[in-house]
């Protein structure tokens, strides 16, 4: 058994990652941290958790009490875990970071878009970016990784296959996403209230959510992966430039992404059921992936680590539309870290991760 500290264990991803860890056969939960529940057992904030921690209960953060785990995943907000992983690295043995505090190579990216400079960016190109599907080569022997969001990994999983195999122009992308209100954390906020989250549907970040350069970056730094050779590392230069106009939007449900997807063909001759078979090409050998005809929905991913995708080619407008569903909590969050941990103790990339979804 792998001893396992989750840093930031109280917030929806954290509670998930409690949730998996307990069904993973290798993975053994010796510390759970969450500040503003320091004191507070876990099953009584998370009572559909009590029955796998009885006695578990929330500590202050303290990289000393980490000191000698096998692995520890941070569920921390965006910016806290530059400050912790220097103190925490010498002490554990491998991090997975679910947060954007490592994911852009770039340190002037971080300016622009988080509106503030990396504090660490010594420490960016040791972490490998965790996109199993995309970047599997880059985590062998890497003990650091960052982990996309659902965003970012439902665009370029979608994505990644058409832009590099040359199919579509790497320009001029639009991704349309709706993610479930799980996706902006526990914390109460006035703008993901029961009253004003229901019956309402709206989109945010317009031309500038923080999450597009990650979305190019991924598209076009792991898109080579994606057609099963190793690619460059995400961030470095290397064909295809790739821009995108990504708007997200809130959702009424609990859990869920699904991006629709539009980009200009970039050959001619393309048909449906010739990108359907360069998409099930690409991802053949993909556990997680389903690649279908059936168009995506986010109910049939639910809680699980699984991703949807199809694509289709509209010859009356000239553009290519490609839709992916999965699970923001899951696949886009800490199964998908989980993905990841696995790669990195030598388990088997699936051990512990549910591939079908619940339903109703």
């Amino acid at each position: 058994m792998l001893s396992v500290g989750i840093i930031g264990a109280s917030g929806f991803t954290g509670a998930e990652l409690l949730r998996l860890c307990a069904l993973h056969p290798e993975f053994r939960v010796e510390l759970a941290t969450g500040d503003t529940q320091a004191g507070t057992a876990v099953a009584d904030l998370y009572p559909s958790l009590a029955g796998a921690y009885r006695d578990l209960v929330f500590e202050p953060v303290d990289a000393e009490r980490a000191a000698g785990l096998d692995l520890v995943f941070l569920g921390l907000p965006h910016g806290a875990s530059q400050d912790l992983v220097p103190s925490l690295r010498p002490r554990v043995k491998r991090i997975v970071d679910l947060a954007a505090d490592f994911r852009l190579k770039d340190p002037e990216l971080y300016p622009r878009w988080y509106g503030e400079a990396h504090r660490c960016p010594e420490l960016l190109d040791e972490f490998v970016y965790g996109l199993p599907e995309l970047f599997r080569a880059h985590h062998e022997g890497a003990t650091l990784v960052a982990s996309p969001g659902c965003y970012v990994t439902t665009a370029a999983l979608t994505l990644a296959p058409l832009v590099h195999g040359g199919l579509v122009e790497p320009a001029g992308i639009i991704v349309d996403a709706a993610s479930g209100v799980s996706g902006a954390g526990r914390p109460p906020k006035a703008n993901t209230t029961f009253c004003t989250v229901d019956e309402d549907f709206t989109a945010y970040g317009l031309l500038d959510h923080r999450h597009t350069p990650e979305i190019e970056m991924a598209i076009a730094t792991s898109a080579p992966v994606a057609a099963g050779d190793d690619g460059d590392a995400p961030g470095r230069s290397g064909p295809p430039p790739v821009s995108v106009l990504f708007t997200p939007h809130l959702a009424p449900m609990n859990r869920g992404i699904l991006a629709t997807c539009y980009a200009r063909p970039a050959v001619a001759g393309l048909t449906t059921g010739s990108l359907l078979d360069h998409m099930a090409d690409a991802y053949r050998d993909e556990p997680f992936v389903v690649v279908s005809e059936r168009s995506p929905s986010t109910k049939a991913t639910l809680g699980s680590n699984s991703f949807h995708v199809t694509v289709r080619a509209d010859p009356r407008t000239g553009w290519i539309v490609a839709i992916g569903a999965l699970d923001n909590l899951v696949k886009g969050a800490s199964g998908q870290a989980i993905q990841s941990a696995n790669l990195l103790c030598g388990l088997p990339e699936t051990t512990g991760l549910p591939i079908a979804g619940t339903y109703p």
